[in-house]
Order: structure tokens, then C-alpha cells, then sequence
């Protein structure tokens, strides 16, 4: 067992676990934050992403041990201060980015690491950047309208 400490969600945080666990595990059944879902256990579903020290990671690709001292943050992360929803969260709901509701915590950390490398993005960059992703309910049309909303683009879309 390794002790391993990180910042997660603005919290520090310090808990033992195997060296072979993944970070995607060590949040969920180490921290309890469940958010971040296990979705192919193969990297390629998008739904374990989180940001390791303001970067897009799958959890499922690191191990926990990796992640010694940095900053994580997950879906549970998100929120603004006082508890309401993101303006992401708050696009993704209004504009019915999700459905099951599966993919929504990985395509919404994914949205929020776009959205800070490039705040207005086209429609196309969008779709590109969700490759990563894999939602099998909504059809990707709801999620793409919620992340141009959230970047006060949703006109764009609406021309094309």
C-alpha cells in the first residue's frame, strides 16, 4: 500500500491504496466521489475524465500514485461556490445535453477543458474535441448546442 496526497475539489487529501489502482478507482472507492464513472475500461468512452492539474485526463489511463501532490478536480468540482450549477451544468440542463446521464460527467469536464483553451469555439472544433467521448443516447446534436451555449455561441449554431 502507498499513502498517496492530493488536492481534489479544492480539498487536500490523503488515502492508502495499492500501487496498481487506478485514479478513476482511488476517486471512487477510495474518496467516495462517484461522479466520475467507469465507463469501457479501455480509455476510449471519455466517461472517467477529470483534470489532473488543469489538464483533461482519463482517470482510467493513470494510476492514483501518479497523481501524488497534484490538483484533481471532478464533476463534483464543477459546481460554482454556493453550490448551483456551473454555467456548463447550467447549459448542459437547459439545453438537454444529456439523457441517461452516463457520459454527462466526462462530456462536461471535457466542455470546461476546451472552453479554457479556446472560449469560442466552432461548431466543428467542438465536435472534434468530443471524440473522445462516447455518449449512446443523445445523438451528440443536445451536447455540442449545450457546450455553444456555454460559450455564448449558441446563435452560431442556430445559423448554420
Amino acid at each position: 500500500m502507498t499513502k498517496i496526497n492530493m488536492t481534489v475539489n479544492g480539498r487536500a487529501v490523503s488515502a492508502e491504496a495499492e500501487d496498481r489502482t487506478l485514479l478513476v478507482e482511488f476517486l471512487r472507492s477510495g474518496l467516495n466521489l462517484t461522479g466520475t464513472h467507469v465507463g469501457c475500461d479501455t480509455s476510449q468512452c471519455g466517461a472517467c475524465l477529470v483534470h489532473v492539474n488543469g489538464e483533461a485526463v482519463k482517470s482510467c489511463t493513470m494510476l492514483a500514485a501518479e497523481a501524488e501532490g497534484a490538483e484533481v478536480t471532478t464533476i463534483e468540482g464543477m459546481a460554482n461556490a454556493d453550490g448551483s450549477l456551473s454555467t456548463i451544468q447550467a447549459a448542459f440542463q437547459e439545453h438537454h445535453g444529456l439523457q441517461c446521464g452516463f457520459c454527462t460527467p466526462g462530456m462536461v469536464m471535457s466542455a470546461a477543458a476546451l472552453l479554457k483553451d479556446n472560449p469560442k469555439p466552432s461548431e466543428a472544433e467542438v465536435r472534434d474535441y468530443l471524440e473522445g467521448n462516447i455518449c449512446r443516447c443523445t445523438g451528440y446534436h443536445n451536447i455540442v448546442k449545450a457546450i455553444m451555449a456555454a460559450s455564448g455561441q449558441l446563435d452560431a449554431i442556430a445559423a448554420e
